[in-house]
């Protein structure tokens, strides 16, 4: 099975195929959306009145951080949603074992503590019930 990166990787040049396919097809009505998009764009954010040397300075600004959040969203995301649907699991089940699954993936040496700190809750609530009282 692919791993998370693998599979963002596929769907982005799934993206960028299906956009090649459709220039190939319907290049004047492609041209044209992208077209109106540009204008949107510079009208939008008033750009049409900066200078070409302004234009394209605040232009390669916007795509470098626009390419580093979508890198970052794409290699860091999907493991970061894995980490919360083990804690979502553990938070509905109260199963000790999703808890500690869920930290030794993140690091080796969370697991251990997680274990210890599971294991001194565990006598904490035992020695609640024998004093009487249900935690």
């Amino acid at each position: 099975m692919l791993d998370s990166t693998s599979t963002s990787t596929v769907l982005l040049l799934a993206a960028a195929a299906t956009l090649l396919l459709s220039a190939m097809l319907y290049p004047s009505s492609l041209l044209k959306w992208l077209q109106r998009k540009r204008y949107q764009y510079e009208v939008t954010f008033s750009l049409y009145m900066l200078t070409p040397t302004e234009k394209f300075i605040l232009n390669s600004i916007l795509f470098l951080l626009l390419s580093l959040f979508i890198i970052a969203a794409s290699l860091y995301l999907p493991e970061h949603i894995a980490f919360m649907a083990n804690r979502m699991s553990y938070y509905f089940s109260g199963d000790a074992a999703h808890l500690t699954a869920s930290v030794a993936g993140a690091k080796p040496e969370f697991a251990t503590q997680a274990a210890e700190f599971l294991s001194n809750g565990e006598a904490l609530r035992q020695g609640a019930v024998a004093a009487g009282r249900e935690l």
